[in-house]
């Protein structure tokens, strides 16, 4: 059995959990934040289902295209997503939490990677990205 590599990143947002989870749920808005700072994003499926299919190309700032394949695993609206990051590489599980608080919505990202030399390699940076993603998704919530 591979050991697994976590990486966890959380941030309180100062909005209400329903509107937190339409970031992630309404695929218009995912693109506008989705991925590090630089980066824009063109959605080709979104079947936001268990067993449905997200397939998303990022295309970094030097117009590099990064194309990218996930299958959801689990959705329990408003409070949890979880999903599978499987091509073209990177394999993780990605758990998203999302908790209501007095002053906002608590999000939680869980990414779990088997414990790779490349993926350790990916463990150096993935968390200041991860933030970089928190920052941007920010920025589409407070202005709804």
């Amino acid at each position: 059995m591979t050991d697994k590599m976590e990486v966890l990143n959380e941030r309180l947002f100062d909005v209400d959990r329903e509107t937190l989870f339409r970031a992630f749920s309404e695929p218009e808005l995912l693109a506008q934040w989705w991925g590090p700072h630089g980066f824009t994003n063109t959605i080709g499926a979104f079947d936001f289902r268990p067993g449905g299919t997200w397939q998303i190309t990022m295309t970094a700032s030097n117009g590099t295209d990064f194309h990218n394949t996930s299958t959801f695993q689990e959705i329990t609206a408003p409070a949890r997503i979880v999903f599978l990051h499987h091509e073209p590489m990177h394999v993780y599980t990605m758990e998203i939490d999302f908790t209501e608080q007095e002053d906002g919505t608590l999000l939680n990202w869980r990414m779990l990677f088997d414990a790779t030399d490349e993926n350790l390699e990916i463990r150096k940076f993935i968390a200041a990205a991860n933030e970089q993603n928190f920052d941007r998704l920010e920025e589409v919530v407070l202005q709804r």
